[in-house]
């Protein structure tokens, strides 16, 4: 599988590389209209995500893998050192890079970026959407989640634009870029974050909105938030020009107080702004928060039962099997959690689609039906599709019973009309 990932370069050879990445859906134009400004002091590097705008479908199955990917890329090409500004999952990029790679991170801008995106069910239920209905539910809804109302109506040819981008996108790459951001979670790391860092956001962003925003400044040390007025998730499409003049200051601020040898001095392209101060952006960059204290990162079975199950059964499900717990039941609660998900499920010699083949299969036989409505959302999680669903079932018709297996469809099909079907 090839290591590395689409890209292309714009503005001067010899300037110092700044790498910007895109979001979900996207493609490398959505920051078409910052490259004319950036691309006079930097040497720009955009990539695709993996079955992005044409890019090869070679499904990346975490933010860490995508990170590895683009620093394979870069290797390839010499860049060493670089800054780097990301949206949403290419923020999310950026701040991997960051956190594993900080000698290789001149500075990093995160754009309607967040330590953690909403909650793991809802990027596994759009997995569960996109697996059984395709890319059109999505492509249908990115203009309400991109782009404030009043944008949308009055610049219809650019939310054409955004429908297509999704529309084009290779499904098995974007549930897996699903999958990466349900896992992705650095809210415990944020303080072990030390390259200059500016946390930008849309105000009427309701996907990765303010809150996130200050979350982020809160935790990155000497972080910055800057808060773009009429502007949602897209920010860079929709307030260019706010966007293009707080990554020109932050960058070259930051390449101004960089001591590393590595990166040259910001290179002033003729006829460009002379300084950083004669910079007047739409949004002001806020002075830096004082950071919480990062919080250690669990390692023992327990913990590690609780994410598997989490992210198997949904934190909905887990969450009410916590709340229902009291002093009687509570060390049955954390038995199952030790054992059935800490050793069991998180072993290494089957899949979780084949457990849950297993699981399901079990389920019927026993006539343990209480547990069968879980276990098929979680099937449909771990990547079986109704149809293979509705094979197991059927099999299980000849060798559990039929009438097992038709009180086993009766839970199974309404659980799959609930997973299912799109958004209105």
């Amino acid at each position: 599988m090839p290591r590395t990932l689409q890209y292309r370069f714009d503005g001067p050879e010899d300037a110092p590389v700044l790498v910007i990445g895109p979001s979900l859906g996207t493609t490398w134009h959505m920051w078409d209209r910052q490259i004319p400004e950036l691309s006079q002091h930097w040497r720009v590097f955009r990539y695709d995500l993996p079955g992005h705008g044409g890019a090869p479908a070679h499904a990346a199955a975490s933010v860490a893998d995508l990170a590895d990917r683009l620093l394979a890329t870069l290797d390839g090409l010499g860049v060493q050192r670089f800054g780097y500004a990301g949206c949403s999952i290419g923020g999310a990029v950026g701040a991997d890079l960051a956190l594993r790679y900080p000698h290789r991170v001149a500075s990093l801008a995160l754009v309607a970026s967040s330590p953690r995106f909403g909650t793991a069910d809802e990027f596994r239920q759009r997995g569960v959407i996109v697996r059984t209905n395709g890319l059109e539910p999505m492509a249908r809804t990115a203009p309400e989640r991109w782009f404030t109302p009043g944008f949308a109506a009055a610049q219809p040819a650019i939310v054409e634009w955004a429908v297509q981008m999704v529309r084009t996108t290779d499904p098995g790459c974007y549930i897996a870029a699903c999958e990466a951001l349900a896992a992705f979670d650095i809210r415990g790391a944020l303080g072990r974050i030390g390259v200059p860092t500016l946390v930008l956001v849309g105000a009427e962003d309701q996907v990765t909105g303010p809150a996130e925003a200050r979350t982020l400044v809160a935790g990155i040390p000497d972080a910055r938030l800057a808060l773009v007025p009429g502007a949602s998730h897209l920010a860079p499409v929709e307030q260019p020009v706010a966007v293009s003049d707080l990554l020109l200051t932050h960058f070259s601020t930051a390449w101004q107080q960089d001591t590393s040898a590595a990166i040259p001095v910001l290179p002033q392209a003729p006829g460009a702004v002379g300084s950083a101060a004669s910079f007047a952006p739409v949004a002001e960059i806020a002075p830096a928060a004082v950071p919480d204290a990062a919080e250690p990162a669990p390692d023992d079975r327990y913990d590690r039962g609780t994410r598997v199950r989490r992210e198997v059964l949904g934190d909905s499900h887990v969450d009410a099997a916590h709340a229902a717990s009291d002093a009687f039941t509570e060390d049955f609660q954390e038995l199952v959690t030790r054992y059935a998900w800490g050793e069991v499920w998180s072993r290494d010699g089957l899949d979780r689609r084949t457990r849950s083949v297993i699981t399901l299969t079990a389920l019927v036989a026993s006539g343990h039906l209480e547990g069968l409505a879980a276990h098929t959302r979680a099937a449909l999680r771990n990547g079986l599709t109704p149809a293979e669903i509705k094979e197991i079932l059927l099999q299980t018709a000849v060798y559990c019973g039929l009438p097992a297996a038709g009180a086993a469809f009766a839970v199974a099909g309404k659980v799959i009309r609930e997973e299912t079907t799109p958004p209105a």
